[in-house]
């Protein structure tokens, strides 16, 4: 996976943000909102390109993790299990790193309510890290494409 400039830059202002105070805070928030929304859409993007370009069987597999009906269940009903269970660890690592966003976002939200200089902090660490769990779901769901 490439890195991005957008992420790459979120990251960065998000490091310098755990130093602000609350004025800082109040004056530069739209930035950082700005910034996070262009690496989660920069970010998201990428995941749909690399997610259209699995094979069938893999699509099938994680298409019935994520949405489980008897449809779902019907079409990855031939998908070798080694796949069903590979797509499984890709789902749990996808719903990782989701978590940890909304954590994120619950966390700034709470901040911003507060007006919370200590909150904003943990907000920005918990974003670094949600990118970073972002990024590594995005490097085995590339390699999934090998599979």
């Amino acid at each position: 996976m490439r890195k991005l400039d957008t992420v790459e830059e979120a990251k960065a202002l998000l490091a310098e943000a755990r130093d602000w105070g609350t004025w800082r805070w109040l004056t530069e928030k739209k930035r950082v909102r700005a910034a996070a929304d262009a690496a989660w859409a920069g970010l998201e993007e990428i995941e749909r390109d690399i997610k259209g370009s699995w094979g069938d069987d893999l699509r099938k597999a994680y298409r019935e993790l994520q949405a489980p009906s008897k449809k779902t269940e019907a079409e990855a009903n031939g998908v070798d299990p080694q796949l069903k269970a590979y797509a499984a660890r890709l789902k749990q690592e996808d719903d990782e790193a989701f978590q940890a966003r909304m954590t994120a976002e619950e966390t700034f939200d709470e901040a911003e309510r507060r007006l919370s200089t200590s909150l904003a902090r943990q907000g920005c660490d918990q974003a670094i890290e949600a990118y970073e769990l972002r990024e590594r779901f995005i490097r085995k769901a590339e390699a999934a494409r090998r599979k």
